[in-house]
């Protein structure tokens, strides 16, 4: 029998990864649509008057094994995928999109939820039971519920060409990703490279059966190669495949499917009322409209931009002294940075990276967890693994209750997308007075160990660790009844909270001294290093916002407009960034055709969120600090306010309910040093 129609006969009913086969994936979907519509119709036919038991909650807990099945495949998909998954995957995303459509556009099943949502002040509902509702009755009006059936067909078209398209931005920028790759066969073409990343590069020339050094787009390769390589030709070579992703005349090219999307994406939101997508997607944000981002966005413009001159001025008069260069090209960015910095604070990732061993920062992440939040994490090996690379967890609290399954995994591979990720197999809820707890997982792509040296980490690594292990607290310390309101299912202005605020912790000596400990003599970071990383985190602070700034007005630009009138993708990436560009444009690069996060990701018309999110951690953080970083009140208030809570009520009164009041934009820009303290 299919091990995904089953119940999970496993430790903590975890995923039987060892035990699935791709055949088992499509027949699983087909069976769990199939179960998913008989939950659908067993509601539609109650003859009884509709409750919010009988239906919205019925709703809710309907469908669970395609759930089930959904988060496990694409989280596959994702972090170990293959040729094969990915076709199952282009057959299952129409199949979805057209039960998601039945589901929205079923009109007995719309009559039910509308008589309880009409009716709702006659039941005594909680405040997560009418938000609940609220999300419920919204998810159908908003997707088209109150359509004429004309209307409602032509959505149906929409929605699952959209599916397929989205599926296929990806694949061609993964596929762009893993083609490329620089063979260099003479070492002096690679002065000023770690040894580090000559041993990671000469490990994979050995795997493809290559003599000399092979450089990829995946980060742990590109990254040292941009900052350290003196060889400009050679950056040049790498930034520029880099940035051409989906944007060369070959099979893989995004540009239709970049059109495509953004007119499907404004054509779907006409069609259910709204002016654009960005004003369908915000109404259920913290920002509520465009004008809201907009003014957002170009208010922070305004504060960083000053900053952002100076320091880029400054950073081509140092390249012209050091080298001579008249003209500083994007390639050039990484390299001369790290080289001024080093200057001004003789700080160098790679008198760093020492200190970063993974496994002591996972240790120092689990320390930091356990310190606010009174977490315990056990490695587990009788839990499968999807790849002999992912390590397992068992998360217990003080009181020895479990809290969550934790799965971690950090190096890159060829099935892997690039980037870090945290995401769920199973999320956290509360069935027959059961509460059910949560399978929890982080992606990342960090250097692997060497024959020689264990996985050490750049500074920028530790922070991305902390980064996704702050969403996966939030996944973990979900205390909700309902599963579309548990964890992670909040806003996506608030998500990034929780987040963000936790790399706070890596620029504090009393956190960097639990885990910043040498990988060969054990001893802990000396102080002069932990005030230099103070020092240098607003380095360059100002031309780091405003890259953050022109990709929220990149999503923004698409997204915030008819696009009907675009025919070219690269002349409107253009347009968009016309107040934030630096660096001279680079022809042969286009970043639309592998924005990832907006084009198959979940952020479209939501990029601002990162920077709105470190409005409200930099606010945070503030309250923390006058505490004390680990104090347990504010940790108990971040924690019973904000991280339990999921999506159960709007996030301005969470925030508010732990803060005490709104958050200060001007947390953020002192922090960010500009402005000052």
């Amino acid at each position: 029998m299919n091990p995904l129609l089953k119940d999970f006969s496993t430790p903590f009913h975890t995923a039987p990864f060892s035990k699935l086969k791709n055949e088992h994936f499509l027949p699983a979907f087909k069976q769990a649509i199939s179960d998913a519509k008989s939950d659908i119709d067993e509601i539609v036919s109650n003859s009884e008057v509709p409750t919010f038991k009988n239906t919205i909650e019925a709703l809710e807990f309907a469908g669970q094994q395609l759930e089930r099945i959904s988060a496990i495949f694409f989280n596959l998909n994702s972090a170990e995928t293959n040729d094969e998954i990915q076709k199952i995957a282009q057959e299952v995303s129409p199949l979805l999109a057209e039960f998601s459509n039945d589901i929205t556009l079923n009109e007995s099943l719309f009559e039910r939820i509308k008589t309880v949502y009409e009716q709702r002040d006659m039941f005594q509902l909680t405040v997560e039971q009418k938000t609940l509702l609220d999300k419920k009755y919204k998810s159908f009006s908003r997707n088209g519920a109150n359509l004429p059936k004309s209307k409602k067909k032509k959505l149906r078209e929409i929605d699952k060409e959209l599916s397929k398209l989205k599926l296929q931005f990806g694949e061609n920028v993964l596929a762009e990703t893993n083609a490329y790759e620089l063979h260099v066969t003479d070492e002096a073409q690679l002065k000023g490279l770690p040894e580090s990343a000559l041993e990671e590069a000469q490990h994979l020339a050995e795997t493809k059966g290559k003599t000399g050094w092979i450089f990829t787009l995946q980060y742990p390769s590109y990254i040292p190669f941009m900052t350290y390589a003196e060889n400009r030709e050679l950056r040049k070579q790498l930034a520029i495949a880099f940035g051409a992703k989906g944007f060369q005349t070959n099979k893989f090219n995004n540009e239709e499917i970049v059109l495509k999307i953004a007119k499907l994406r404004h054509e779907r939101a006409h069609l259910l009322g709204y002016k654009t997508h960005a004003h369908y997607v915000l109404e259920e944000r913290m920002a509520k409209n465009p004008e809201t981002v907009n003014h957002f966005l170009h208010e922070l413009l305004d504060k960083a931009k000053p900053a952002a001159q100076r320091e880029f001025a400054n950073l081509q008069q140092f390249a012209k002294e050091l080298d001579g260069i008249d003209t500083l090209e994007k390639w050039d960015g990484a390299y001369y940075s790290e080289k001024l910095k080093q200057k001004l604070f003789n700080l160098d990732d790679e008198k760093l990276k020492p200190y970063f061993e993974l496994k002591n920062v996972i240790n120092g992440v689990f320390t930091v967890a356990e310190k606010l939040y009174g977490l315990r994490f056990e490695e587990v090996h009788n839990i499968d693994k999807y790849h002999r690379d992912v390590l397992t967890y068992k998360v217990l609290d003080d009181t020895n209750h479990l809290v969550a399954i934790f799965y971690a995994d950090f190096f890159p591979r060829e099935g892997k997308r690039n980037g870090a990720w945290m995401t769920s197999f199973k999320p956290q809820y509360i069935k027959e007075e059961e509460n059910e707890r949560p399978h929890i997982s982080i992606v990342c792509n960090f250097t692997k160990p060497t024959k020689t040296k264990p996985s050490l980490l750049t500074f920028n690594e530790v922070t991305t660790l902390f980064h996704e292990f702050g969403h996966a607290l939030h996944g973990m310390l979900a205390n909700t009844t309902y599963p579309s309101l548990s964890g992670t299912s909040v806003f996506w202005d608030f998500v990034e909270l929780p987040s963000q605020v936790l790399e706070n912790w890596c620029y504090e000596k009393e956190a960097l001294e639990l885990f910043a400990k040498h990988y060969q003599t054990g001893e802990s970071i000396p102080m002069e290093l932990i005030e230099k990383i103070k020092e240098s985190a607003t380095f360059h602070e100002g031309m780091q916002t405003l890259r953050q700034l022109s990709f929220g007005l990149l999503d923004m630009g698409w997204h915030g407009q008819d696009p009907s009138a675009i025919t070219n993708v690269k002349q409107q990436e253009l347009k968009a960034f016309e107040g934030t560009q630096l660096y001279p444009d680079v022809a042969e690069n286009c970043m639309s055709t592998s924005f990832s996060h907006i084009f198959q990701g979940g952020y479209s018309s939501g990029y601002y969120s990162y920077k709105w999110a470190e409005v409200l951690d930099a606010d945070a953080f503030e309250y923390f600090k006058e505490q004390g970083i680990f104090s347990k009140t504010v940790a108990d208030k971040f924690k019973n306010f904000v991280l339990s809570q999921g999506g159960t009520e709007d996030p301005m009164v969470l925030y508010k309910r732990f803060r005490g009041k709104e958050p200060n934009p001007e947390a953020l820009l002192r922090r960010a040093g500009l402005i000052e303290a």
